[in-house]
């Protein structure tokens, strides 16, 4: 299919607008958007609004009503700054850079998306700025894939976490009833129907918050560009094996890693199409291990949940987004209980405005 959607071209009258962005959950293909390789998110139906009101003068408000906070800045030129904030300011940045006539506005957002809990309230918060600044502006949608990118340049260069694509991405272009193969090496995107034939898919807080810039996230994003330049590739998802068994630590577990959750992303999307969920929850199980012993970016909190989760009769659970805290997704047979502090999570439909 296409890797985005037609321009949509919103009224010009400066009016309120309303957008809702969605958390994601990332099915398996963990680590793997940076390093040109593949995944299998979808969105869910939990996620940020944001409403913008039309201001006069040449100013942003933003107030993060969860938290009680404001945040003002001109339009033209916000300087940078640090927290939710950094997020704000970006957007209108970024969109101006990229040459949207914005216009002044207040803008009101809440969630009901955990913040550091691997669900992307990050890319929910984007998504949900970025579509209601565009409609109060009156300005046109950008192509989704290019609104992706330019989400993730807020994150990279104003918020200071070295993401990948995968959480804007499964945001901005998911759909109900369906998971996307992405492949990162081209943006190819494929939907996949993720029916789960009565068993449950469900996220756990680990109580260990995640935050990318402050966690090691950005560490090993650098370890594997190391590891792809010391074997002469652009992206560690083209290495070979053998070449990558050849690599110094840490960069050849950071190699492994790569390569074999680009094959668990592929046989997963043979399971799904097969309905064979007892291979799936097999297959969520060896990604854990190799988040755990070749990415190095579990936490005890994380393992003790997986390990009650086992307990509890999940047939496949692991770490989910960047790691070093957060959720944990966890596989339940059809009838099985839904373990003490789960959530339910079913793909729900993309970024829109309301």
């Amino acid at each position: 299919m296409a890797t985005g959607t037609a321009a949509t071209t919103i009224p010009t009258a400066a009016a309120a607008a309303s957008a809702r962005g969605p958390g994601r959950v990332n099915l398996i293909g963990e680590h793997t958007d940076y390093n040109g390789g593949l995944a299998l998110p979808f969105a869910i139906d939990r996620g940020v609004t944001a409403t913008a009101d039309p201001l006069d003068g040449d100013r942003v408000e933003v107030v993060a009503e969860d938290l009680g906070e404001t945040d003002a800045f001109p339009l033209s030129g916000p300087e940078r700054t640090e927290g939710w904030r950094a997020f704000a300011r970006g957007i209108v940045a970024e969109l101006s850079a990229a040459g949207v006539e914005l216009a002044p506005a207040r803008v009101v957002f809440s969630g009901d998306v955990p913040q550091g809990s691997g669900l992307s309230s990050s890319a929910a918060l984007e998504t949900a700025l970025c579509l209601a600044l565009l409609g109060v502006a009156g300005a046109e949608e950008p192509d989704r894939v290019e609104l992706a990118k330019l989400c993730s340049r807020v994150e990279n260069d104003w918020v200071g976490a070295e993401t990948g694509l995968l959480d804007q991405l499964a945001s901005l272009l998911g759909a109900e009833g369906h998971a996307l193969r992405i492949d990162f090496a081209t943006l190819a995107i494929e939907r996949v129907p993720l029916d789960l034939r009565g068993w449950q898919l469900v996220t756990v807080d680990s109580g260990a918050a995640h935050e990318h810039a402050g966690s090691g996230y950005n560490e090993r994003r650098e370890e594997c560009e190391a590891a792809a330049r010391e074997l002469g590739v652009a992206y560690l998802s083209e290495a070979t094996a053998a070449a990558a068994e050849r690599l110094p630590e840490p960069g050849r577990r950071r190699a492994r890693h790569v390569l074999s959750e680009n094959a668990r992303v592929d046989a997963t999307v043979d399971a799904l199409r097969a309905g064979d969920l007892e291979a799936v929850g097999g297959l969520l199980d060896a990604s854990h291990a190799s988040l755990r012993d070749d990415y190095d970016s579990s936490v005890p909190e994380v393992e003790a949940l997986v390990e009650r989760l086992k307990r509890a009769g999940a047939v496949g659970a692991r770490m989910m987004g960047g790691g070093f805290g957060g959720a944990v997704l966890a596989l339940l047979a059809p009838g099985a209980d839904l373990p003490a502090g789960a959530t339910a999570v079913v793909p729900g439909p993309p970024a829109r405005r309301l």
